[in-house]
C-alpha cells in the first residue's frame, strides 16, 4: 500500500507541473504576440533607414563618419551577446552560447571583448576569463528604444576611441514561433551597400550629405541594436512556448503511464487480499 501511495502522491505532483507549464504556455503565446507585433511594426523603418544610408552613403567618403572608417588591423572585436534573462526555454540560449563559443574560436588570434544583453549569457562568461565591457541584465524582455540608444552610445564609443576594432551582435533571429537560428552580424564598421548609380535616389540635400550621414549614423547603430534585440525577444517567447507545450505533453504521457503503474499495484494488491481470504476459508474446512 505504501508504494500505491507514493504513486497517487506522484501523480498528484506531476498534475501540477502539468497545470504550471500549460499556464506558462499561454503566457508565453500572449507575450510573443505582442513581441512579434513590435518585431515587426519596426521592419518598415529598418528597411528606410538602411535605404537613405546606402543612398547618402554613396555620395561621402568613409573619413565623413568614425563609424565608416576600417581599421587597418583589427585586434580586437566587441561582441554584443543577445540572450534571454530567464530559462525554461529549450535551446534558446545553450544554442547561441555554442554560437558564441564557434565565433571566439574563428577569431582565436583577436581579443573578444563582451557586451551582454540578458543574463544567461553573462552567467556563462563571466566565470570565464573575458573581458566584460558592459551588461544589461534588468531589462526583463521589456526593451525600450531608449535602452537601445543607451547601449548604441557606449558601444559607439567604445569604437570610436579604440576600445575595439570591430563589432559583431550574435541573437537569435526568429523565423517562426518554434525555429529561431543564432545569426552574427557585423554592425561597425558599418558597411554600405554598394548601389548601382541608376538605382541611387538623387535627393536635395538640407543641409549637406556629410552633415546628414553625421545625423543618421547613430540613429542606425541604435535601431540595428534594438531590432536584433526585439528579434531575440520574440524568439524568447516562441521558443518558451514551444518548451513548455512539450513539457506539458511530455507531463501527460508520464501520468498514463503512472496510472497504468497504479492500476497494476492496485490489482495485485485485490488479488493478494482475495487469496489470503481462499487460504484463510480452506484452513476452516
Amino acid at each position: 500500500m505504501a508504494g500505491m501511495r507514493d504513486i497517487k502522491r506522484k501523480i498528484k505532483s506531476v498534475k501540477n507541473t502539468q497545470k504550471i507549464t500549460k499556464a506558462m504556455k499561454m503566457v508565453s503565446a500572449a507575450k510573443m504576440r505582442k513581441a512579434q507585433e513590435a518585431m515587426i511594426a519596426t521592419k518598415p523603418y529598418a528597411l528606410n533607414i538602411r535605404n537613405v544610408v546606402n543612398n547618402i552613403g554613396a555620395r561621402v567618403s568613409e573619413e565623413v563618419h568614425p563609424f565608416l572608417q576600417k581599421k587597418g588591423t583589427v585586434n580586437s572585436i566587441g561582441l554584443v551577446v543577445v540572450t534571454s534573462d530567464r530559462g525554461l526555454c529549450g535551446g534558446f540560449n545553450s544554442n547561441l552560447i555554442k554560437k558564441v563559443i564557434a565565433f571566439i574560436k574563428e577569431n582565436s588570434s583577436k581579443t573578444i571583448k563582451f557586451y551582454f544583453v540578458g543574463r544567461k549569457a553573462y552567467d556563462f562568461f563571466k566565470k570565464r576569463d573575458y573581458e566584460i565591457l558592459q551588461k544589461y541584465t534588468s531589462f526583463g524582455g521589456r526593451v525600450r528604444y531608449d535602452d537601445a540608444i543607451e547601449m548604441g552610445k557606449v558601444i559607439g564609443d567604445d569604437f570610436v576611441n579604440g576600445v575595439v576594432d570591430e563589432v559583431y551582435t550574435i541573437y537569435n533571429e526568429f523565423k517562426s514561433v518554434a525555429y529561431q537560428v543564432p545569426k552574427v552580424e557585423k554592425i561597425l564598421p558599418l558597411s554600405l551597400e554598394q548601389t548601382d548609380s541608376e538605382n541611387v535616389i538623387d535627393y536635395l540635400y538640407e543641409p549637406s550629405p556629410e552633415s546628414l550621414i553625421k545625423e543618421i549614423l547613430p540613429r542606425y547603430l541604435n535601431f540595428s541594436l534594438f531590432s536584433a534585440i526585439l528579434e531575440s525577444i520574440a524568439g524568447e517567447h516562441g521558443a518558451r512556448m514551444a518548451a513548455m507545450d512539450n513539457a506539458t505533453r511530455n507531463a501527460g504521457e508520464l501520468i498514463k503511464k503512472l496510472e497504468i503503474t497504479y492500476n497494476k499495484a492496485r490489482q495485485a494488491a485485490i488479488t493478494k487480499e482475495i487469496l489470503d481470504i481462499v487460504n484463510g476459508a480452506e484452513a476452516l474446512k
